[in-house]
C-alpha cells in the first residue's frame, strides 16, 4: 500500500459502555460456582476496550480502538490475519480462543481516571469481560490496573508511559507492553548530547499527573548526567488548551532548551504556541534555542504539522519500520482504515495478541494461568524486535526509537523520521531501580 493511498475513514460502529462511575462492591463476584471472575461458559468470550474517545488524549484512544477491533477480527479468522503470521509463537490459528468466538465492548474514559475506573467496573460487572485493555493516560491505566487486581481480571495496559505503572503501582494482574519514561530518557539523551552538546540550560513544562511527573524526573536525570542544567520545572494542567501564560516566562529564564513533557492535544498546543512565540528563532547563551518532546506519537506530529521539524523525541514503535511484523500490521490496518497506525494502536494490538497467545498456551482463561504464561515470555514478530515480558514487574523490554520531526515530509503521515534504534540493553534497568521503587506485584487474584 503506497502512502498516497492513505485517506482517513471513520471507525466501525462499536458497542458502548456508559461512563458512569459505580461504587465498588466489597467483593467482586460472577457466579458462585465459577473458579475465577467471569469464567466463560458459553460460546463466546468478551474483551473490554476502555479508551479515551473524548478529552485531551482522544485521538490516541480512537486509534487504539481501531487496532483493538482489528485484533478481534484477526483472532476470529476475519481479514488477512495481520501479525498472526509473523508472531514467533504459532499457537494462534484465527479460530477464536479455546473454541470460543471473541467479542468486545468499548467505553469512553474521557481521559479521566475516575471515569476510566467506572467504565471498567461496568464492563466487569455488567458485560462479563475476561480482560480489559486500553487507556491513553497513565492515570487511567493505573486506576484501571488497580481495579482489575481487585476484581480478578487481567489488565493488558495500552498507552501508558509513567514509570509508576510498572513501578510503585505495579500489580500482579497487570502487564505493560509500552515502554516507559525512564527508557525515553536514557535513549534520547545520548542523541541530544550529540546534536546539542553538554552545555545546555533546560526549562520543563510538565503535565501535572503521574506520567508528567515521572517523565520530567527521567529526562531531567538523564540530561543532568551529561552536564545540562535544569533552570525551572513548571506543572501545567491536562487539557489546558492555552499555554501562553506558561510559555511567557521561558523567554527571560536564561534557558536555551524547552522540554515539553506533554502529550496528545496538549503537546500539539504547547509546541505550536511555543513556535508562535518565536522561541525557535531565538539565540540564548550563544546557542540556537531548541525544543524537545520526550514522548512522540504519529498523531501528535500530524497535529503539530511543520512545528515539529527538527524536534527530537522518542517512540515505542513507528509504522515506517521494515520488519515483517510491522509490514503485516501496517498493511492490515491501512487497508481497513485508510491510513497508517500510530504506536498507540500497535501496542494495543500487540497486547491483545499476547493475551490471546497466553490463554492458548495456558489452555485456560484463568487470570493466574494467563499471568504465569506471560511472565518471562520471550517473543518476536510483533513489530518491536526480540522482546521480554519481565517476570519481576510485568514490563516489556525491547528496542526504543529516537525520532526527529522530518525536514521534508512527503505526506501528513511521514513527518517523523527514525534517527536511531536504541538497543534493548541500553534501556534495561534493574527491578529495584530507584525510579521504580515503592511497589510490589503481590499475588495474582483470580477473583471469584
Amino acid at each position: 500500500m503506497s502512502r498516497s493511498n492513505f485517506t482517513r475513514r471513520g471507525l466501525l460502529k462499536t458497542g458502548a459502555v456508559a461512563g458512569t462511575t459505580f461504587a465498588l462492591p466489597t467483593i467482586f463476584t460472577s457466579r458462585a460456582a465459577n473458579a475465577f471472575t467471569n469464567e466463560p461458559t458459553g460460546s463466546s468470550v468478551t474483551f473490554g476496550f476502555n479508551v479515551p474517545q473524548t478529552g485531551a488524549y482522544a485521538e490516541e484512544g480512537m486509534d487504539e480502538l481501531r487496532a483493538q477491533q482489528l485484533a478481534v477480527e484477526h483472532l476470529n479468522g476475519i481479514g488477512d490475519g495481520g501479525m498472526l503470521s509473523t508472531f514467533s509463537s504459532k499457537v494462534l490459528t484465527g479460530a477464536g480462543l479455546l473454541g470460543k468466538e471473541v467479542k468486545f465492548v468499548s467505553g469512553d474514559t474521557q481521559t479521566k481516571a475516575d471515569i476510566a475506573r467506572g467504565t471498567a467496573q461496568s464492563m466487569i460487572q455488567k458485560d462479563g469481560v475476561i480482560m480489559i485493555t486500553g487507556g491513553s493516560s497513565s492515570a487511567e491505566a493505573i486506576a484501571v490496573q488497580g481495579l482489575c487486581q481487585e476484581a480478578g481480571v487481567i489488565f493488558m495496559a495500552g498507552l501508558t508511559h509513567s514509570n509508576d505503572t510498572t513501578g510503585k503501582d505495579r500489580k500482579a494482574n497487570g502487564f505493560r507492553h509500552f515502554f516507559n519514561a525512564y527508557m525515553s530518557g536514557v535513549a534520547l539523551t545520548p542523541v541530544l548530547q550529540k546534536v546539542y552538546g553538554s552545555d545546555r540550560r533546560a526549562y520543563h513544562l510538565t503535565a501535572d499527573y503521574t506520567w508528567g511527573w515521572t517523565q520530567e524526573a527521567s529526562i531531567a536525570a538523564s540530561t543532568e548526567a551529561i552536564g545540562w542544567q535544569t533552570v525551572q520545572k513548571v506543572m501545567t494542567p491536562v487539557g489546558a488548551g492555552d499555554f501562553s501564560s506558561y510559555l511567557a516566562p521561558v523567554l527571560n529564564s536564561g534557558a536555551d532548551v524547552l522540554i515539553l513533557n506533554h502529550y496528545g492535544a496538549d503537546m500539539v498546543n504547547s509546541l505550536t504556541q511555543a513556535v508562535q512565540f518565536g522561541l525557535r528563532d531565538k539565540q540564548v547563551n550563544g546557542k540556537n534555542f531548541e525544543i524537545v518532546v520526550p514522548l512522540y506519537s504519529e498523531l501528535m506530529a500530524a497535529g503539530a504539522g511543520e512545528n515539529i521539524k527538527g524536534v527530537y523525541g522518542s517512540m515505542n514503535w513507528n509504522w515506517q519500520l521494515q520488519d515483517a511484523g510491522t509490514k503485516a500490521f501496517v498493511k492490515s490496518f491501512g487497508e481497513k482504515y485508510g491510513f497508517p497506525p500510530s504506536n498507540a494502536a500497535q501496542t494495543c494490538y500487540a497486547q491483545i495478541m499476547l493475551y490471546a497467545d497466553a490463554v492458548t498456551r495456558a489452555n485456560s482463561f484463568n487470570p493466574c494461568a494467563v499471568a504465569e504464561a506471560l511472565e518471562g515470555f520471550e517473543f518476536d514478530g510483533l513489530g518491536n524486535g526480540p522482546t521480554l515480558y519481565r517476570k519481576d514487574d510485568h514490563q516489556c523490554f525491547k528496542d526504543v526509537l529516537v525520532m526527529k520531526g522530518a525536514e521534508a515530509p512527503t505526506s501528513q503521515y511521514d513527518n517523523l523520521e527514525i534517527v536511531e534504534i536504541t538497543p534493548v540493553a541500553q534501556v534495561t534497568y534493574a527491578p529495584d531501580h530507584p525510579m521504580f521503587a515503592g511497589g510490589a506485584l503481590g499475588d495474582c487474584n483470580p477473583g471469584a
